[in-house]
C-alpha cells in the first residue's frame, strides 16, 4: 500500500486555514507543521478557565501591568517544522498598548501559561504542551486539573509543585504579588 506524502504547513499558512470561514468554529492546532484537532471542552472546563482568567486580569489590572488571552489562543512556540499551541490562558507582559499586541499568533512567550484538565486528556498529551510551552521560553505553566481540584505549577529546571485545595496559589518568582486561595479557581460566587 502506497502512502501520500503531505506537506507539512507553517504557521502563518496554519493561520490562513484557521481563520477560513469554513473552518472558524474548528479547534486545531498545529503539531510539527500537522493540523491537530481538538476535541471541544465541558462547561466545568469552561467555569475554571473563566475564573481563572478573571482572577488573573484582576491582578494585571491592580498592576496597572499585563494583559490576559484566553479562547485558546495560538502562540508559535516551534519553527521548522512549525507547532502552533493554544493554552486555555496566556499572561503577557510585553505590550503597553493595544496596538502592540500581535494579530495573528504570538511569537513571544508568556510570563505564565495554563491548562485547564480536560475529560478528554491524557497526562502525555499535557505534559507535551507544558514542554513545549517551557522550551519556547514561557517562565511559568500551571496545569489545572478540575476533578482532583489542584493546579500544578512547572517551571524549567524545577521540580513541579502542587497546590491543592485549603492552600495558596502564587506567582513564585515569575509574578511574586500573585496570590489566591486555590478554592477560588474552582469556586462559584458566593461559595
Amino acid at each position: 500500500m502506497a502512502t501520500v506524502a503531505t506537506r507539512l504547513l507553517t504557521a502563518e499558512e496554519f493561520y490562513e486555514w484557521a481563520n477560513r470561514p469554513e473552518n472558524r468554529d474548528r479547534r486545531c492546532e498545529l503539531e510539527r507543521g500537522e493540523i491537530v484537532e481538538m476535541s471541544r471542552p465541558g462547561k466545568r472546563h469552561g467555569m475554571v478557565c473563566c475564573n481563572t482568567a478573571g482572577i488573573l486580569r484582576n491582578h494585571a489590572i491592580r498592576r496597572k501591568k499585563g494583559y490576559i488571552c484566553s479562547n485558546d489562543t495560538g502562540v508559535i512556540v516551534k519553527r521548522d517544522p512549525d507547532t502552533v499551541r493554544g493554552p486555555d490562558i496566556l499572561y503577557f507582559e510585553d505590550a503597553t498598548e493595544v496596538e502592540e499586541v500581535e494579530t495573528g499568533f504570538g511569537e513571544s512567550p508568556a510570563l505564565l501559561a495554563l491548562e485547564v484538565f480536560s475529560p478528554q486528556d491524557t497526562p502525555g498529551k499535557v505534559m507535551r504542551r507544558v514542554q513545549d510551552q517551557l522550551r519556547f521560553g514561557t517562565q511559568l505553566v500551571w496545569v489545572v486539573d478540575p476533578e482532583a481540584r489542584n493546579v500544578t505549577a512547572y517551571q524549567a529546571g524545577q521540580e513541579p509543585k502542587v497546590f491543592e485545595i485549603g492552600m495558596e496559589l502564587t506567582g513564585g518568582d515569575v509574578l511574586p504579588e500573585f496570590r489566591c486561595a486555590v478554592a477560588e479557581l474552582f469556586a462559584l460566587p458566593g461559595q
